[in-house]
Order: structure tokens, then C-alpha cells, then sequence
């Protein structure tokens, strides 16, 4: 295990380990705020229940479950705890295959009724008196696939789990997982007495986040197991920022509530700014703040907070850059010019379309921005929308590994991914000709993604399709299909046509998104962000770039009218665009290990700063307009 585990327990860290070495009720809810250091108090509680209950969970062949959000949070808690298979680490919906898997019985009826339900849902569409002609057709061209996989899925010998749904063959999506982990769990009370007795511990990370059905179906199996059994929430919810997150997790009757206030991260001047944005959430005060050691003395770092003012014009990207030549003078650090080093500089954007623009995906990233729904809006922020996801996880790889030489790299991606390589295929083919075959249309696809291939983004999918080199869901089964029928470009666009667009863009697009997704440029988005830290951060706001009712910082700041809907749910105290741009806002802020600027492109510089000295989260020094 690491040294992280070695490091000296906080109080809450303390009352935490009291609570899990109890025997009673131990089921907790931790709330630990940005820099506090959560995702070490998880791993120093799994290395407590190691040492005081593992020999006894190891003789019982029971295991630790760590449920955490994405893939980079298991590998960077695995390398804490090691590999010990105490520990099932796991992302959400790894975990729910993992318990649903040996259902298969109960997998196979559940397609069934998934089916009928589609079935149902698109003859509604046909039966509607105002639906158009063109989505009758599509609708009854799907009501015929999915009675034809009705039929096929009696021939399935067993379902896996796989990025796309294809029940034809057998494998479930993401989306089909985490509907049927939770309603087997609910559902069955023989899931919630087994799941128990597998995994006695179950802590789940950025619990804020998780899907809201899977925090239920976890308190009803807490709510029939009070003892014997700990569930651990670990998360803040002043830092959702997605819109499906569960946020909150209230406590049930006999739990604890753990606050975890200290600050490891910010300097001083970022510290006093944080809290004075979560003084409006949930008041949570975050103490001490980042220190370093000088002459043995342990002191703490002033750091800086500063909000720089500028004109919302046409020269946005221009300003941006004075804006950092004029830091880098008053500081006589060139730090502020930094362009490569990720950790030393990073400028935060809710959605930069300037960036888009330098970096090569400007109409890919208006396909999914503009008039887009919001799934697919804010899963283009994060990389997670269902259109992106197979480029940035399994095609835009395979390239660049053929690129780089990376045969086994190209192998491990197509076993993961490649119907065709999975076990029941092989057994019906000639493994030779099909690794040939696979060679050839892994150089034809690296042809169509190369500087001259002039493809677009449907053509690449379709390939993938033709050729059954990735088990797309039904979402992209019917919009390849759109698209073959599709021979203009869409000119106005609307949200119902935002996946069509996406699909028209040039395929060398991708290359430019993955740039900024995986942070290969010195542009980060603010909702990706969440858990990193960098020396400086320059946090850019502008409203009109976003072009979203996710968030809207002229709103939070009140300098933009509130809508019937905001104020209706402010009033119904629902979450709003306020509580979100909040929520987001804090996030950004609290990045920085030394210097954070906010820069404000707004349309009246000196309402703005009004507003700002009105809000009064900087010193009214630190708040400098640009002309």
C-alpha cells in the first residue's frame, strides 16, 4: 500500500475508523470538501478494515466493494491498496455486471420486456396523429428490429457485458446495466440478502455523483442489513456537477454523519474565496489550507485570488492572451504563459468554443453544443456522450496505436471491443483469415482517419458497423440508418437532429476533440476537472460561449434575468441554475495550489464589477477592469 495510507489520521479519520471497528449499525455518510483529502480517507478506512477484519472477510471468501465513478478513480485507488483481492475496486457498472452476471435467467427476461417495452414506446409514435411521416417510417422500421431480436434472443447462449447494447448477440450497454443492477436489487429479495453476504463492506466514492437509483437500491439492501453489513457514502455535494448525480446522500436513522473540513490544497487567499462561496450551500467552513515547510516550520501559503474584467467582443481569444502576458509582468513570472505543462497551468472553460476553433473541432463541437439535448451537450464536456465515447475509448486508440507501432495494444483494444474476437465467435472462425481480415480493415480505417482521407464521421461508424468491428447500441444502430438516408448537410439545426450533425462533421474533427478531452492542450473543461489540482489556474467565464441552460454565471452572479422556470424552482427548492453554476464555480475555484484568476468576459465591465464587489467573494482590490 502507499504512503498516503501512512499519513497521520485527521479527527474525522479517527471517529470514521471507531465507527467501522463498531458492531453495530456502521453504515456513514462523509462529507469531505474539495482538497480535503476524501479519496485519502477511503483508502486509509480499506487499509483499517484490512487490518481488523481481513483475515476474518478472506476466511469467509467475502470481499471489500470500492465503487468509485470513472476508470482513472479505480486505477488511481488501486495503486493505493495494491492487489489485494480483499479489495474489489470497481466503477458502478463494472459492479453491478459483477453481482447481475450469474442471473442469467432472469438477464433473458429482462431484454424480453426491455423489447416489448420499445415496441410500445414506437408504436405510440406511430399512433400520434401529428407525428411526422419521415419518423412513422423509422419508428416502424424499428418496431420490425426489435421484434426480429425478440425472436433472436432465445438463440443467445448467455449475456455479456459491452460498451453498446446488441441483444441479438448477447451483450448489454452501459445504459442497459445500470437499469437492471438497481431493479434486481429492488426487485428481488434474494439480490438483497446475497449482496450482503458477498461484499459486507461497500464504500462508494463521489457518492454526489453516482445514479440516484443506485444510492436507493444500496439503502434498501442498508435499511434490511443494519448490522453485519457497512455502507460508506464518501462524497460532497456542493461539488455535483452532473446532472444526473444523486447529490445529497440524508442520512437514515442510526447513521453518521461525518464532515471532513480540512483544506490540504488551497493557499490562504483561494481558501477565504472557497468559503465564501459555500457559505451559500451548505455553510461547510473549510480549515487550514495548503502549507509548506521553510526553515523546518510548517507555514501557511498566501497564494493570490484575483478577477480580471474584460469586454465580451470579437477579440475574446486576443484579450485572453494580453490578459495573461499582463499577469506574467505584475508577478515577474512566466509562468502565466505556460502552454505545455499541465500541472503548472490550466485555464478552466465551460464550453470553449475559441478552443474548439485552434484546436480543429469547431463543427463537431456546434453539432453537439448547439441546439443539442442536454445529454449530449454536457456529455460533450466531459467525453461522455454516447456519440463520442467509442472514438475516445476504442477507435481513435486503435489508430494511433497502429500509428505508434502498438500491435498488442491493437490486439487488447479489438478483444475488448470486436464482437468478432469475443469467445463464442471464435469458436465458428478461421482465427487465421480472421486476423487477416481484421489487419486489412484496421489500415483501411487508420486510411480514413489520415490527413487525406476526407471521411466523415458516419462513414467511420458505418465501417465499424459494416464490418463488425464494435457492437454499437441501438441509439447508433437507428442513427446510422438516418444517416444513409441523409444526402444533404443539415443547414438549421435543430435538437432533435444534433447526433445527425455530429455525424456529418470530417472524422479528422475527432483528433482535435480528443486533444482537448484528454488534456493535451493547456484548455481544461470546468466539469472535468473535479479531484485535480494545478499550480495556477485561470478560470474563464463567458455566458455567450456556452449557450446552455445547465449553467449561466450571469445568472448566479445577478446580472442576468432569472426565467419563470429558474424562479419556479427556487421556489419549489429544487436545483436550479443558480445551485449548479454555485456548485460548479466552487469546483473551479478550488483547483489552484497557489494563483487563481478569474477572467470575466462580460458585456458591461463595470455592472459586472459591481456585481462581483456585491457578491463580495474577492477583496475589492483583486478585482481589476479591462478596457
Amino acid at each position: 500500500m502507499t504512503s498516503r495510507i501512512g499519513q497521520p489520521n485527521t479527527e474525522t479519520d479517527t471517529a470514521l475508523h471507531q465507527r467501522l471497528a463498531g458492531n453495530g449499525n456502521r453504515h456513514f455518510v462523509m462529507v469531505a470538501g474539495a482538497g480535503s483529502g476524501k479519496t485519502t480517507s477511503l483508502v486509509k478506512a480499506l487499509a483499517q478494515i484490512e487490518r481488523t477484519q481481513g483475515p476474518t472477510l478472506r476466511r469467509n471468501g467475502q470481499q471489500v466493494a470500492c465503487i468509485t465513478y470513472t476508470e482513472v478513480a479505480v486505477e488511481e485507488i488501486r495503486g493505493d491498496v495494491g492487489n489485494d483481492d480483499l479489495f474489489h475496486v470497481s466503477t458502478i457498472h463494472s459492479f453491478l455486471w459483477t453481482v447481475i452476471k450469474p442471473f442469467q435467467n432472469n438477464l433473458r427476461a429482462w431484454v424480453n420486456n426491455r423489447l416489448q417495452e420499445k415496441i410500445a414506446e414506437e408504436q405510440e409514435k406511430i399512433d400520434k396523429p401529428r407525428t411526422k411521416e419521415a419518423t412513422k417510417i423509422r419508428a416502424a422500421e424499428n418496431i420490425e428490429r426489435y421484434k426480429r431480436q425478440l425472436t433472436e434472443i432465445g438463440a443467445v447462449k448467455g449475456f455479456r457485458y459491452g460498451t453498446g447494447s446488441d441483444y441479438s448477440n448477447g451483450v448489454l450497454g452501459h445504459s442497459d446495466i445500470l437499469k437492471i443492477g438497481p431493479d434486481f436489487i429492488t426487485e428481488h429479495a434474494l439480490m438483497r440478502s446475497v449482496l450482503p453476504r458477498r461484499f459486507p463492506v461497500i464504500f462508494v466514492d463521489e457518492s454526489q455523483d453516482t445514479d440516484p437509483t443506485f444510492v436507493d437500491a444500496l439503502r434498501q439492501v442498508a435499511r434490511a442489513v443494519p448490522q453485519d453489513f457497512c455502507l460508506g457514502f464518501f462524497g460532497d455535494p456542493v461539488q455535483k456537477i452532473y446532472m444526473q448525480g444523486a447529490g445529497p446522500i440524508p442520512p437514515e436513522v442510526e447513521w453518521e454523519t461525518l464532515e471532513k473540513p480540512e483544506n490540504f490544497r488551497c493557499p490562504q487567499a483561494v481558501l477565504r474565496v472557497i468559503n465564501r462561496i459555500r457559505a451559500e450551500d451548505d455553510g461547510l467552513e473549510q480549515t487550514r489550507g495548503r502549507r509548506i515547510a521553510i526553515d523546518g516550520e510548517d507555514v501557511p501559503v498566501e497564494g493570490s485570488a484575483r478577477v480580471l474584467i474584460l469586454p465580451a467582443d470579437e477579440r475574446r481569444q486576443e484579450r485572453l492572451v494580453d490578459a495573461r502576458r499582463w499577469l506574467a509582468e505584475q508577478d515577474s513570472d512566466e509562468g502565466w504563459l505556460e502552454d505545455e505543462d499541465e500541472e503548472a497551468l490550466r485555464l478552466l472553460v465551460l464550453v470553449h468554443r475559441m478552443a474548439a476553433a485552434r484546436l480543429g473541432f469547431p463543427n463537431l463541437y456546434s453539432a453537439l453544443n448547439d441546439k443539442s439535448p442536454e445529454d449530449l451537450s454536457t456529455g460533450l464536456i466531459d467525453g461522455t456522450a454516447w456519440v463520442v465515447r467509442p472514438f475516445l475509448s476504442y477507435v481513435l486508440p486503435v489508430v494511433l496505436a497502429r500509428h505508434e507501432g502498438r500491435e498488442f495494444e491493437i490486439m487488447r483494444l479489438l478483444r475488448k471491443h470486436c464482437p468478432r474476437l469475443q469467445p463464442d465467435a471464435l469458436a465458428a472462425e478461421d482465427t487465421a483469415g480472421l486476423l487477416n481480415d481484421l489487419q486489412q480493415q484496421i489500415g483501411e480505417l487508420v486510411a480514413m482517419l489520415g490527413d487525406h482521407g476526407g471521411a466523415s464521421v458516419g462513414d467511420v461508424v458505418r465501417f465499424m458497423r459494416d464490418n463488425n468491428l464494435i457492437a454499437f447500441d441501438d441509439r447508433y444502430t437507428a442513427l446510422i440508418d438516418l444517416y444513409a438516408e441523409t444526402t444533404e448537410p443539415i443547414i438549421e439545426p435543430t435538437t432533435e437532429d444534433a447526433a445527425l450533425r455530429f455525424m456529418q462533421c470530417d472524422a479528422l474533427e475527432l483528433w482535435g476533440y480528443r486533444t482537448y478531452i484528454e488534456k493535451l492542450s493547456p484548455f481544461a473543461t470546468q466539469q472535468g476537472i473535479k479531484g485535480a489540482e494545478f499550480d495556477k489556474v485561470i478560470v474563464v467565464v463567458d455566458d455567450q460561449e456556452g449557450r446552455t441552460n445547465t449553467f449561466s454565471y450571469g445568472k448566479y452572479f445577478g446580472l442576468t434575468e432569472l426565467s419563470d422556470t429558474d424562479r419556479a424552482n427556487l421556489a419549489a427548492g429544487k436545483d436550479s441554475v443558480i445551485d449548479r453554476t454555485r456548485r460548479l464555480f466552487y469546483v473551479c475555484c478550488s483547483r489552484a495550489l497557489s494563483d487563481l484568476v478569474i477572467v470575466i468576459f462580460a458585456d458591461d465591465t463595470i455592472r459586472m464589477r459591481d456585481a462581483l464587489l456585491e457578491k463580495a467573494f474577492f477583496e475589492p482590490e483583486c478585482v481589476h477592469v479591462f478596457d
